[in-house]
């Protein structure tokens, strides 16, 4: 079992900058990703509505400098089971990418397993990159659910 190859190119990609192509534009700021064409590139609202409108393309949110995706866009695609979720402006979100965080000498009851960060509640993993990293490193099919990626 394998992760969908759509994935590690999401995890890559940069967010947030302004499309070449309708730098002009009012909503020129490039905050989506199509999972169809799978290029790593992020679109804008106008690459969405002239190239990208029939296909299936995800709306990246920052939170705190970090991209974070609404779990009920991407649940639909992919298993994010095991994952920390957090409510962001009343959205319900993971995050991207691991995130730094504060050296602590608490201990912590429940810790990502791959980097460590402190988890709010008794999930494996602090974001959707550390999910992926594990599957990568330990082999383990355990994470995913291979049904989602239909």
């Amino acid at each position: 079992m394998s992760v969908p190859q759509w994935v590690e190119p999401l995890l890559s990609t940069t967010f947030f900058t302004t499309c070449l192509t309708h730098r002009d534009a009012a909503r020129s700021e490039c905050n989506m990703y199509c999972l169809d064409c799978n290029g790593g590139d992020s679109i804008c609202f106008y690459c969405h509505s002239s190239r990208h409108k029939d296909h299936h393309v995800l709306q990246i949110r920052r939170s705190s400098y970090h991209d974070v995706v609404r779990t009920s866009e991407i649940q639909k695609v992919l298993d994010i089971s095991g994952v920390q979720t957090y409510v962001i402006n009343s959205a319900r979100v993971i995050f991207l990418n691991e995130r730094p965080q504060p050296k602590s000498g608490n201990r912590m009851a429940h810790a990502c397993e791959v980097c460590r960060r402190s988890l709010l509640d008794p999930f494996r993993f602090c974001s959707l990159g550390c999910k992926c990293l594990f599957w990568f490193f330990w082999g383990t099919s355990d994470c995913w659910n291979e049904e989602k990626w239909g």
